[in-house]
């Protein structure tokens, strides 16, 4: 049996790491067999990407090496890590995937999406998650969760509020486009009613009790 590939996406302090880490706990309380990720990163090799990618000057990157960077690390993690979980059967869910990619590199800073798209398909071919579900919160309140947090991966928060709108925005683009794959849930409500609202998104999309 193959297993579900499920992502959460949101800007920055979204809460996406707290919801994947309340995700893990609900599905080890039900004994469902899953695995818990992250993007840029996963495995070996994806890690040591990822360093270069969220540490470091804004502007350390222009956009296409920085696509490119973030491709390697995503194969290396799609076929080490995600395909081999998923021919287990396990559910995997995943803190950002190819949707991150569509709108920071290419919303955010101007890479064209047919750019995107094609290294994706050259890439992974049509590989794509099941369900995303898409953490919506204004920009402000995000970052100034994210302020709040630890840690020294800021560059990404270090860009401009007007970069900030345009994810916002890019992602509810992506849902709309795609309502098929793609729930936006409300990410400015508490932890808790916001666990419960993506627990009932994954009963409904798939069946998962």
């Amino acid at each position: 049996m193959t297993g579900r590939f499920i992502t959460l996406e949101g800007g920055e302090g979204s809460g996406k790491s707290t919801q994947l880490k309340l995700l893990d706990e609900a599905f080890s309380a039900g004994r469902l067999p899953h695995a818990v990720t992250r993007e840029p990163g996963g495995t070996k090799g994806a890690e040591h990407i990822r360093s270069l990618l969220v540490n470091g000057e804004a502007e350390a990157w222009d956009p296409i090496t920085e696509t490119l960077l973030f491709y390697a690390a995503r194969l290396d993690h799609v076929n080490k890590l995600v395909k081999p979980a998923l021919a287990d059967g396990k559910t995997v869910l995943c803190d950002r995937f190819v949707d991150s990619t569509l709108v920071y590199q290419g919303i955010g800073k101007g890479l064209p999406e047919a750019y995107i798209r094609m290294l994706h398909s050259l890439t992974l071919g049509n590989f794509m998650p099941h369900l995303t579900i898409i953490l919506d919160i204004d920009p402000a309140i995000g970052l100034r969760r994210a302020a709040e947090r630890r840690g020294g991966e800021t560059r990404f928060e270090a860009m401009d509020i007007d970069f900030h709108h345009r994810i916002r925005a890019g992602f509810l683009a992506i849902a709309e486009r795609e309502p098929q794959r793609c729930v936006v849930v409300d990410a400015g409500q508490e932890k808790e009613a916001l666990h419960l609202s993506i627990i009932e998104i994954l009963r409904q999309r798939l069946i998962v009790n």
